[in-house]
């Protein structure tokens, strides 16, 4: 299974990630970043853990890098 970023687990503080944030849901547009906080208390979501990155941008992991 390729890490999409819908289970908790697979993700970790430090991680670099793409995430879609709220306003670019529509457009489907990326943003790399480190994960600072994990955002999502469940263990998984069907459209990804929702974090917030070092430069302080919340949105749901779509990649883990």
């Amino acid at each position: 299974m390729q890490d999409d970023g819908r289970r908790r687990a697979d993700i970790r503080i430090g991680a670099r990630v793409r995430v879609v944030e709220k306003k670019n849901q529509p457009s489907g547009r990326l943003t790399d970043g480190i994960v600072k906080r994990i955002l999502t208390s469940s263990p998984s979501h069907p459209h990804g853990i929702k974090v917030e990155l070092e430069s302080g941008i919340v949105g749901r992991v779509k990649e883990i890098l």
